[in-house]
């Protein structure tokens, strides 16, 4: 008896040793999910590093708006000290799918390239996103509507990319390309309105005046008919004929 117990003791405490170790390799049901997430975020943040001005930065957008969540930007300055400052902002929309994510930073990044803005701050940023307004270095102002704030109003990607003057599909391939484009089609239709109204300050030059018909040669007088001449009287018979 006391052999079978000691044998079924020893059975059991093997099993219980191994116990971490099946659960440490037994696969999780969400963590195929979970990878594939974290590697289309690197993915999508490693896009919007140069506008988001840090990986960092990219990734917190990314991450912020995929879930709804409150985003946190950092900026360093660029003074001696190197102060860091942080802008928070929670997104006007709630979670987002990474297609969503994708076209909202496209159109941020296109507005504000638009409006000459390469390279923005922070602040810039999360009025592009959110809406706000900006004060330029020369003091003027730009107010952006926030692309997230007019898409949590019931706009569609397509209207927002129009109402800036692109194409949602040219902003997706290259949103500073697009701005550039939006800006050049603007000026082009400006100079056509100007053209126009400059041609309308001008008189129009004056119809050619249709030449004068000259008037019809007048008809020779028919010359009069000859006369007919008289008929010869027969000659008179010679006597004696």
């Amino acid at each position: 008896m006391n052999t079978r117990v000691s044998i079924l003791a020893a059975a059991l405490a093997a099993v219980l040793a191994l116990s971490p170790a099946i659960a440490q390799t037994a696969p999780e049901g969400d963590t195929p999910t979970t990878t594939s997430d974290n590697h289309a975020a690197q993915q999508l943040a490693g896009q919007f590093e140069s506008f988001a001005g840090s990986d960092a930065n990219a990734q917190a957008l990314v991450d912020g708006l995929r879930d709804g969540s409150e985003i946190t930007l950092e900026e360093t300055t660029t003074q001696a000290d190197g102060t860091t400052t942080q802008t928070t902002f929670q997104p006007a929309t709630g979670a987002l799918g990474y297609g969503n994510v994708k076209i909202a930073l496209s159109l941020a990044e296109a507005s504000l390239a638009g409006a000459g803005i390469t390279e923005p701050t922070a602040d810039e940023i999360a009025a592009a996103l959110n809406g706000g307004t900006l004060t330029l270095e020369d003091g003027t102002s730009i107010d952006f509507d926030g692309v997230l704030t007019e898409r949590a109003d019931g706009e569609g990607w397509g209207a927002i990319a129009q109402a800036m003057g692109v194409k949602l599909g040219d902003v997706m391939r290259s949103p500073n390309a697009a701005a550039h484009a939006g800006d050049h089609a603007a000026a082009k239709v400006e100079k056509v309105a100007f053209a126009g109204g400059h041609a309308a300050d001008h008189p129009a030059a004056p119809e050619h005046v249709a030449r004068v018909d000259r008037p019809e040669r007048p008809e020779h007088p028919t010359r009069p008919e000859r006369p007919e001449r008289p008929e010869r009287p027969d000659r008179a018979g010679r006597p004696g004929g």
